[in-house]
């Protein structure tokens, strides 16, 4: 069931060169580099056609993969790939940041599933929650804010029309950047925290905290055999009462188990896209 409420936000005049021609992009990925704290963190960025100044999106992958989810799902480079051309042609700049740990930043220190699985394996489940709230307010918030300031500074890009997509562990670092930046023209969460929601009082209260804050429009999005769809029914739930513009999708089950459904993002881009481009048309092309 979709919910949809009605808001008003401030009209923003994009300015669009006569060059630009949305539904082309400029041409494959390029791959940057993005400096955060002491770490040299690499990002695949995709623009439109044209000089711009366009609007942008950074997107904030999962946790990290174990050895075996790589070799049963391939490389991070991959998904953005699935990603990074569907924006592109919709007329977005789309930035997908690879934090410490994953993709093209694997050389920059353990990714937060291993050092979560490790803390667990060590020192029980309370601690693994421990620690995921820990990376999630400072090391992996660090990466994501440089990479927002990145792609804030590019010339092409228009810096006060931003959105954040996150998915899954990145859908609550993306509601927690949310807070923190008020400036955001959207926000949409797939596939929020995954298992974590229902496992982690703290990352439960800490989100519902946090959700209170967010002054861009949110839409939460779930495949209905998703690992859970606590994360995105509470949240809305919470955003309804108290009256702040919100969405709520569950779109029907995809593939054939819990993974494929946590991975909607990246297996149902056709079935998403309208929705999602709909969203961020409105809230960010006025």
């Amino acid at each position: 069931m979709t919910k949809l409420y009605a808001f008003v936000l401030v009209p923003l005049v994009l300015t669009l060169t006569a060059a630009t021609a949305w539904g082309q992009t400029s041409g494959g990925s390029e791959t940057v580099v993005v400096h955060s704290g002491s770490a040299t963190l690499h990002a695949m960025l995709w623009r439109p056609q044209g000089r711009g100044p366009f609007p942008a999106i950074l997107l904030n992958h999962g946790s990290g993969r174990t050895r075996e989810e790589l070799e049963r799902l391939g490389p991070y480079e991959r998904n953005a790939e699935k990603l990074g051309p569907v924006f592109a042609r919709h007329g977005y700049v789309f930035l997908y940041l690879f934090r410490r740990g994953v993709g093209l930043s694997t050389d920059q220190g353990a990714n937060a599933v291993d050092l979560m699985n490790s803390e667990s394996a060590a020192h029980g489940q309370e601690a693994r929650n421990a620690l995921q709230l820990q990376l999630l307010e400072n090391r992996e918030m660090d990466d994501a804010l440089s990479g927002l300031k990145f792609l804030r500074a590019l010339p092409y890009v228009d810096a006060r029309n931003v959105a954040v997509i996150g998915h899954s562990f990145g859908g609550s670092l993306t509601v927690l950047l949310a807070e923190r930046e008020p400036n955001l023209r959207a926000v949409v969460v797939f596939s929020g925290a995954g298992y974590s929601f229902d496992r982690s009082s703290e990352l439960r209260a800490r989100l519902l905290a946090a959700i209170d804050h967010v002054a861009a429009p949110v839409f939460f999005i779930h495949a209905e055999n998703d690992y859970s769809l606590s994360s995105g029914k509470v949240l809305d739930a919470r955003r309804e009462h108290i009256g702040k513009p919100h969405r709520l999708k569950i779109y029907p089950p995809i593939g054939h188990t819990v993974d494929d459904g946590h991975d909607f993002l990246h297996l149902g881009v056709n079935i998403w896209e309208p929705d999602v481009f709909a969203f961020l048309d409105e809230n960010m092309r006025k």
